[in-house]
């Protein structure tokens, strides 16, 4: 299965953007694909019956809840990617299979990677009766507002649309397939600025539910009954709007949500304290790191720009002792290669570690830096020619995991002699400074990949044209915050995006590895927690840990929808 590039429109970008927006809070193969897709979404029947018991979600909207349900704007809420709208196919992130086919049934690549053959699932019907056809499919991905750069053209053949790529797309397969939303033409077609549309009245799509009502406060659906999969035995939704993560938690102990994800420190407790009510998956898939503005050849000042200091700032932090203290033994290890440890193993180089060092290592990183030719002072901290190593380490006021956690790491560089404060800004602070770039080193959250693959991670926040120079705000599609850009990982990602051969990406994968575990743009912490609880007393049919079948938080699309249509009532 390949992975796949950035996503360079405007369109594409909005899919990950409320995804990186949960990040940062921390609270909250060569064969060809087309012979091993797995069994329909719709054809794997929940146990249990229907209901008319509304099942209660919060996906992390705060009040006041904009009703939007435009897949292509930035503010659409939760229900419209999954449950109204859908993609050709969901993948699950958490492991390396086959994708689960949804409005398409079957695709082949040709040979070089130029030319994708999707086929089209017969006897779809949008919710407002019109047949759902090829030509929806064509429009979505050919319209101004979310046509990629990288397709030449699409066109309808029958119950298949033909890609044409500009060069080898390989490593588009997952953003064609698995991120993009179909639309309806004969909806979509007529309005103006698909971007300012908020679609807030009886969206047509193809999913699972139908729009019902929407306020400030919550906002509510029901099943579609002419869906394709069938129609959902769960028929009402109402997901509400809740503005800190302990109300969230509170409603959850007293049965008044019934699938949330969010952080919380005691777990086994308030699942142990339900008598069996509530259910718990946590799915740590996304990793946390300390920006750092990396690269002077793009403006960035301070002593995190010498590789030495990032190189000794890493060693000097005690991971183990983060994740016991700021995230309660709830994360996991991270590897400095960025490959999700696990799921990725394959992709690991030879030679390359797997998981970073948990333990603080103050001896090792004063050898970095005095090799580097730092020395330590009377002050006790290390300095280079008369100019002493400070470095501003910053997390977002409220984010409480992230503050612990940068708090620690301040303590953990001064016993290494790095002068490091740790401070807390606002979002609107955190969010100016990583995207222009004026930062030293930022807490924050790395999107993880949606399939078993790190080149997404590789292109999207490594890659030099997915940066720009400080001062200069990223780009739609732009994650490389860090300003890093080295040449031959630059490279080394355009010949993995431009191969489907495993051995062949390998190498691609082993240069940019080296480069990245040595310079450290990103010094990785952890994988973080990603804890879903959902109603088991009610409701069965969520995944478990004997079958995770899709990726289970309540705001990630379009699994969300998968997992909707498969819920039943008790």
């Amino acid at each position: 299965m390949s992975a796949w590039t950035a996503r360079k429109r405007w369109a594409a970008a909005t899919a990950v953007a409320a995804t990186v927006t949960l990040l940062a809070a921390g609270c909250g193969g060569g064969d060809e694909p087309s012979d091993n897709n797995t069994a329909d979404a719709g054809n794997t029947a929940a146990a249990g019956g229907a209901t008319d018991r509304e099942l209660v979600i919060w996906a992390g909207s705060q009040t006041p809840i904009a009703p939007n349900f435009n897949p292509y704007s930035p503010s659409v809420l939760h229900l419209a990617n999954g449950g109204i709208y859908e993609t050709l196919f969901a993948y699950n992130k958490l492991k390396d299979v086959p994708p689960t086919p949804m409005l398409a049934t079957d695709f082949t690549w040709n040979d070089d990677g130029t030319e994708l053959d999707v086929t089209i699932r017969d006897g779809v019907k949008w919710n407002d009766g019109e047949d759902f056809t090829a030509d929806d499919v064509v429009y979505s991905f050919t319209n101004d507002t979310a046509k990629p750069d990288f397709l030449k053209d699409a066109t309808a053949d029958g119950n298949t649309v033909k890609f044409a790529f500009n060069e080898a797309a390989f490593a588009n397969e997952f953003q064609v397939l698995g991120s993009t939303y179909i639309v309806p033409e004969h909806v979509f077609s007529k309005q103006g600025d698909l971007t300012k549309w908020a679609n807030d009245t009886d969206p047509v799509g193809t999913g699972p539910y139908l729009l019902a009502t929407a306020s400030d406060a919550a906002y509510t659906a029901t099943a579609n009954p002419d869906y394709w999969g069938g129609e959902p035995k769960v028929e009402k939704l109402r997901y509400l709007g809740i503005d800190a993560n302990q109300s969230a938690e509170d409603l959850l102990r007293s049965g008044q949500i019934d699938w949330t994800t969010m952080f919380v420190p005691e777990p086994d407790a308030l699942v142990d304290g339900s008598g069996g009510a509530i259910g718990y998956l946590n799915t740590p898939i996304d990793p946390t790191v300390l920006y750092t503005c990396a690269n002077a050849d793009l403006g960035c000042t301070g002593s995190q720009t010498d590789v030495a200091v990032r190189q000794a700032l890493s060693a000097a932090i005690g991971r183990g002792e983060l994740n016991e203290k700021a995230w309660v033994g709830l994360a996991k290890e991270i590897s400095p290669t960025f490959a999700l440890l696990g799921r990725d193993d394959k992709w690991i180089a030879d030679g390359m570690p797997k998981a970073i060092d948990q333990e603080a290592d103050a001896a090792k990183a004063g050898e970095i830096l005095e090799a580097a030719g730092y020395t330590k002072g009377a002050d006790g901290f290390y300095a280079k020619d008369g100019k002493p190593v400070t470095l501003t380490l910053t997390s977002v006021d409220g984010w409480t995991d992230y503050n612990n956690a940068a708090k620690l790491i301040e303590e953990q560089a001064k016993a290494a002699g790095i002068n490091l404060s740790a401070s807390t800004v606002s979002w609107n602070e955190f969010s100016d400074a990583r995207q222009s770039g004026n930062f030293e080193l930022i807490m924050g959250g790395v999107v993880g990949t949606s399939i078993a693959d790190p080149f997404q991670i590789y292109h999207d926040w490594f890659g030099g044209e997915s940066t720009q120079p400080v001062g200069t705000q990223l780009e739609s599609g732009e994650w490389n915050f860090s300003r890093y850009s080295n040449a031959d990982v630059d490279a080394a990602i355009l010949a993995a995006a431009a191969t489907n051969d495993e051995d062949a990406k390998k190498a691609a994968y082993a240069t940019i590895q080296e480069n990245i575990v040595r310079d450290l743009p990103y010094i990785p912490l952890v994988v973080n927690a990603t804890q879903t609880f959902f109603n088991t007393k009610d409701y069965t049919g969520w995944p478990t840990e004997d079958d995770m079948f899709m990726f289970p938080p309540s705001w990630q699309g379009p699994s969300s929808g998968v997992i909707l249509s498969k819920l039943a009532g008790k």
